[in-house]
């Protein structure tokens, strides 16, 4: 299944006759692998917002002339049309945010309890695992950017 999600141009041939020989057995599968390698194309290819748009809308053509049933991806494209399509302005995207707010979350599920808000911080600081390279293995630097960082969102939480 792991070359299921690898790059076709990234499989060996004994590789990419595996996933041949799979999508023999189950052609909807094969169809959507290939289908997935070719929005990736766009978002890998596309030099405009207006450009990626029109692909991606011949893509969505494609999708619905098969059998199978794309319209709740489809749907769920639509609705956030603007939003992925804002990732062609600058081809950045929300990944590093969602990592961090997720590394948040598990902070706060270990530390169950935690009542006081400068140890959630410093231990959501000591699990990034960046803060050590930046101020050394001090404990005091990373008091010291705690502070800095609730100084900039005070107000902002409750």
């Amino acid at each position: 299944m792991h070359d299921f999600r690898r790059r076709p141009e990234g499989l060996t041939p004994d590789k990419t006759q595996k996933l041949d020989d799979l999508f023999e057995k189950v052609p909807a599968l094969g169809a959507i692998y290939h289908f997935r390698w070719q929005a990736t194309k766009i978002f890998d290819t596309a030099a405009s917002r207006a450009e990626a748009a029109q692909e991606l809308e011949a893509w969505i053509a494609d999708v619905r002339a098969t059998d199978d049933d794309w319209e709740p991806f489809i749907t769920m494209l639509k609705n956030h049309w603007d939003g992925i399509l804002a990732y062609f302005d600058e081809r950045r995207s929300s990944g590093p945010v969602e990592g961090l707010n997720n590394k948040i979350r598990v902070v706060m599920r270990r530390g169950y309890g935690i009542r006081n808000l400068t140890t959630l911080w410093t231990r959501v600081l000591l699990d990034i695992n960046w803060s050590w390279k930046k101020l050394g293995q001090t404990i005091q630097g990373l008091r010291t950017l705690v502070s800095r960082i609730q100084g900039q969102f005070a107000g902002s939480y409750t």
